[in-house]
């Protein structure tokens, strides 16, 4: 019994976040992206397989973890991203915002469907909050905290920005020039950029192989 206990209680936890938001315009209409989730996934599959208490903020998406004892937390907008992310946060050993979470969510949505009336409709948006740069600004002296970034252009300028100012250990930076990479696709390539200095590059893998390498990552920066 006490054995068990003093397992269980030094596990350590993973704090993921993955897949899109959706910002509901009315009950039938929304603003999302083309976020599948699957990178978020395998990262949770990965820390899964290696013992660790995975717990999963999980945004709209078919894609399932495969390994049992994940702890899914399903949300839909920003707003509900955060306050999952939020009660986690704190107790997490590590944490990876993986999600690709919307910038902006509709001002007024509407409760009722809106009926098309007019050739043009004007949408009033306002900013989402910044979950990942919130959280990250109280983060513990022993939590690892990581940051995905994808871009389109100045990738690694603008990966190191994020790091910056979003308090981040460790960015892991996509971009969007590469073939098999991003959105959608079981591959990526990826470039790893920390708080040290370190540019780490990977070529291009299998999504389920690239978790890998972000947990091994992970694992030799803890020591």
């Amino acid at each position: 019994m006490w054995v068990i206990c003093i397992i269980a209680c030094s596990m350590m936890q993973v704090l993921i976040t993955a897949g899109p938001t959706r910002e509901h315009i009315d009950p039938v209409r929304y603003i999302s992206n083309h976020s599948s989730g699957k990178m978020g996934i395998a990262l949770a599959d990965e820390f899964a397989l290696r013992g660790w208490q995975v717990v999963l903020v999980k945004g709209p998406t078919s894609v399932l973890p495969k390994v049992h004892g994940i702890k899914v937390v399903d949300v839909e907008s920003a707003a509900e991203m955060f306050e999952a992310t939020s009660i986690y946060f704190q107790q997490s050993d590590v944490v990876i915002f993986a999600a690709a979470v919307a910038d902006y969510t509709p001002k007024y949505p509407s409760n009722l469907k809106i009926k098309k009336k007019e050739l043009e409709m004007t949408l009033e948006l306002v900013k989402t909050i910044d979950i990942a740069g919130t959280l990250s600004k109280g983060k513990r002296n022993d939590q690892t905290v990581i940051g995905f970034a994808l871009e389109t252009d100045h990738e690694l300028e603008n990966a190191e920005q994020k790091l910056a100012k979003k308090n981040f250990d460790a960015v892991v930076l996509n971009s969007m020039q590469d073939a098999g990479a991003g959105f959608q696709y079981d591959t990526n390539r990826i470039t790893i950029i920390d708080n040290t200095g370190k540019v780490i590059e990977y070529t291009l893998k299998a999504k389920a192989e690239v978790a890998k390498d972000i947990a091994d990552y992970v694992l030799k920066r803890r020591g």
